[in-house]
């Protein structure tokens, strides 16, 4: 074939008979089918494409996982032969274009197409081991609306998997009919409208609200306001003018259309979109009036499903919330070329005759431009800044901000950087800066998202959430210049709805493929060749990847331990005190001796936090209720220590069954002179601190809250780890407490808290932060520890 069926274009670039032909393009397609049926051929992840069906926690009105949406069940029911085997395999594609050099000032686009099987386990199927790169479609350029035409090959081999081909499942041993969906498209809002054929520019610009978009001309731009159509009709909003856009909103929310309803207007549009190719530099007149926002029909409307989806294409809530962070940090900061306060946003404010108070002030010779309440001073932005730059974030929360504030403003920040900032850092930096009305609705702002962005969402909350957007961008219409107003801001109507069909935004943003971009640039070895370089690379790692399952004793991608590994290994002991995990690292020499007093402190942290002794508390408490009625709980904390160990040593003497060597042990104590001391240890796969280690670093790792009882009120106290203690008992038990009892008249910094192999109860000594009295805290709360290998361990940890 030397020309294209559709626009007879030529296919090569010389074809002149005399020289080699050259193509106009390479496009690198890696065979879908064979990538499916290859996760059926390792039976550890074919049993893993079913655990969304078998394994997977279900509860009414509470999504973790896509199988928790509305549109994964809505598809179920649609095609209930398909959702009959679990292993039919549910997709997510997604698609950006990123520079392969690295190189900003070198304009090159190349557009990988990457598929997510959701089957998977949540925290599994957004690995890059598990990621399909599907088509590498080359540039320089992107491809626009044309980009249908590289997905060609995709789509074909899509209609095929969802008639099924044949499969060799390795879990069962059998061969079985695979069948393949995708659910929904997830990408940024330029190529949102590539791949849905909605222009995402432009008065109509809402690929949501579609022809009845509300959206408003200013001075350069196009402002989306209009967000008292989504409130209540009787909403005392919609009648102030002067507050928002001067008008009264008398509009309803706009119409919702489903994949019926837009496939049939597009096919009414046949022949008006014209054909594939070079877009011409002129549009026949009328034809905006007949086909209004839409470009083109997608290509997915060629899947036998496609207009059956709850949701077809994904609203990208990661660039959604770094744009609107983008804005209201610029605007609060007044950062030059950045700020949405400028002086043509006032002019915007004269045009529309509301806040009179904002115009421009003209004194003949030159504009001024009066302070208004949502922009922060030089000494607030100082402060500010000062509060940015003396944040120390936990290993691993996020990168180190401090680094991006220079002169009162932030340069170089990252998406996630922008991430953390709107969701905990700019609420509690700008307390006492603003005004009531600024804070309240930027406060409701980073609330919404932090709810949005959950690990775990609640069809309630989301209820909650949709109400509470319109009212969000209401205050700041009240608030912000029009111009402040762009898509980005308009979007954030739409996503709780989009949450209620998707479930959880994790699996349907961009965080996990702008990473994988990254990792498709380091294959980039010959920057003539980039995108063979990229290929070459791919295959040989999905080759590697592969058979890394079938090796055994050695480190591979699936086996390695992360960073912050804990010693989770099942345990003989039959005490839980002897058998959680904690990795203790960091041994401080020469070591430290326990005194008496703090050894005592720690023994009855362990007993107060022991489960399996709770028999021998009743019954203590019992025979002091029979002594004497009054003072039980004080008597019991001051006694039960040295009854304990009475009690078991006498059982043990008269060789009763019902004492074990282990408890035994843990009723004798710890002994003196075999503590070690640490500066960190890890629990859970969390990394702590202690406060000396930290004083030096650029995180903060020593911070600890224990959830207590006060008077019979709950209270969370705070504390910091002074020391990580590693305390072992008689037959080399060896376990760390927990930290559950805070009690003053104690000697300075001997607060033992948990922290590394098995978890014990034992009592702190802490002077209370707030009352200075004894502080009963028995929360279950407290981080487990855990035995090591050889021998069981116990750490304390010095809390004060």
């Amino acid at each position: 074939m030397d020309k294209c069926p559709i626009c007879k274009e030529s296919r090569w670039k010389v074809n002149n008979g005399k020289k080699k032909k050259v193509p106009q393009k390479v496009m690198w397609y890696f065979p879908l089918k064979a990538r499916l049926q290859r996760l059926f051929m390792s039976s550890k992840t074919a049993e893993d494409m079913r655990w969304h069906e078998e394994k997977r926690v279900k509860e009414e009105g509470i999504m973790r996982h896509p199988a928790d949406s509305i549109a994964w069940k809505d598809f179920d029911k649609q095609y209930p032969d398909f959702a009959k085997d679990s292993r039919n395999v549910r997709l997510g594609l997604a698609t950006d274009g990123f520079n392969p050099f690295g190189n900003m000032s070198n304009s090159y686009s190349m557009w990988p197409v990457i598929l997510v099987p959701y089957n998977l386990p949540a925290y599994k199927f957004m690995r890059k081991e598990f990621l399909i790169l599907s088509l590498l479609i080359p540039g320089p350029r992107a491809p626009g609306k044309e980009l249908d035409v590289f997905l060609r090959p995709a789509i074909d081999d899509l209609k095929d998997l969802f008639h099924g081909i044949s499969t060799y499942d390795a879990y069962s041993g059998q061969n079985f009919q695979m069948r393949a969906a995708i659910l929904w498209t997830i990408s940024d809002f330029p190529a949102y409208g590539y791949l849905s054929g909605w222009s995402t520019s432009g008065y109509k610009a809402c690929p949501c609200c579609l022809d009845d978009t509300a959206s408003q001309r200013l001075r350069g731009k196009i402002c989306f306001m209009g967000h008292r159509r989504f409130l209540n009709h009787d909403h005392r909003w919609r009648k102030q003018k002067a507050h928002f856009d001067g008008t009264i909103e008398t509009r309803s929310r706009p119409k919702e259309f489903s994949g019926e309803q837009v496939l049939r207007h597009l096919n009414s549009l046949a022949g008006v979109f014209g054909e594939f190719g070079k877009n011409p530099v002129t549009r026949k007149k009328g034809v905006d009036k007949i086909q209004g926002n839409w470009r083109k029909k997608s290509i997915f409307f060629e899947l036998p499903y496609w207009e059956k989806l709850s949701m077809r294409h994904c609203l990208d809530v990661m660039h959604i919330l770094k744009n609107t962070c983008e804005s209201l940090v610029a605007t609060l900061l007044n950062i030059p070329d950045k700020t949405k306060d400028t002086n043509k946003a006032r002019d915007d404010l004269l045009d529309m005759g509301i806040r009179h108070e904002l115009h421009l002030h003209d004194d003949g010779t030159r504009k001024t431009k009066p302070p208004a309440l949502y922009v922060m001073s030089s000494s607030e932005r100082k402060g500010f800044c000062d509060f940015l730059s003396s944040i120390k974030f936990p290993d691993g929360y996020a990168a180190n901000i401090s680094k991006c504030v220079k002169d009162g403003k932030l340069m170089g920040l990252k998406t996630h950087d922008y991430h953390v900032l709107l969701q905990r850092l700019i609420p509690a930096g700008i307390r006492g800066y603003l005004c009531k009305e600024v804070n309240e609705a930027i406060f409701e702002l980073s609330e919404f998202f932090r709810d949005l962005c959950s690990k775990t969402l609640k069809m309630d909350d989301l209820e909650r959430l949709e109400k509470n957007a319109p009212l969000i961008l209401c205050k700041l219409e009240k608030i912000f210049p029009p111009a402040f107003f762009d898509i980005m801001i308009h979007l954030i109507v739409h996503l709780p709805k989009e949450a209620k069909l998707g479930g959880p935004v994790h699996p349907r943003w961009m965080f996990p493929f702008e990473r994988y971009l990254g990792s498709l640039k380091k294959y980039v070895r010959n920057r003539a060749r980039p995108e063979g370089s990229i290929a070459e690379g791919y295959i040989a790692n999905e080759c590697l990847t592969f058979m890394s399952k079938y090796l055994h004793g050695i480190e591979t991608k699936f086996t390695r331990k992360r960073r912050n590994y804990d010693y989770n290994q099942d345990k003989a002991e039959e005490l839980v005190v002897f058998s959680l995990s904690v990795r203790p690292f960091g041994l401080v020499t020469p070591p430290t001796k326990l005194s008496q007093v703090e050894l005592d402190v720690a023994h009855k942290f362990i007993l107060n936090n022991c489960d399996e002794i709770e028999e021998y508390r009743i019954k203590h408490k019992e025979m002091l209720q029979r002594i004497h009625p009054e003072n039980v709980d004080s008597r019991h904390e001051d006694q039960f220590t040295k009854w304990f160990k009475d009690h078991i040593n006498q059982l043990h003497i008269d060789k009763s069954l019902d004492v074990s060597e282990e408890l035994w042990a843990l009723a004798n104590g710890p002994i003196p002179f075999m503590t070690k001391h640490y500066s960190g240890c890890i629990v859970n796969e969390v990394r702590f601190h202690t406060k000396d280690r930290d004083d030096c670093r650029t995180t903060q790792n020593s911070g600890l809250v224990v959830e207590g009882d006060h008077k019979g009120k709950h209270i969370d106290f705070y504390g910091f780890v002074k020391a990580v203690v590693e305390l072992t008992f008689f037959h080399a038990y060896k376990m760390a407490p927990s930290g559950k009892r805070l009690k003053r008249n104690c000697p300075p910094n001997t607060n033992l808290q948990s922290e590394q192999p098995p978890t014990s109860n034992s009592t702190l000594e802490h002077q209370s932060a707030t009352t200075g009295d004894d502080i009963q805290i028995n929360s279950n709360n407290s981080n487990p520890t855990q035995a090591l290998a050889n021998g069981r361990q116990a750490i304390g940890n010095c809390l004060s």
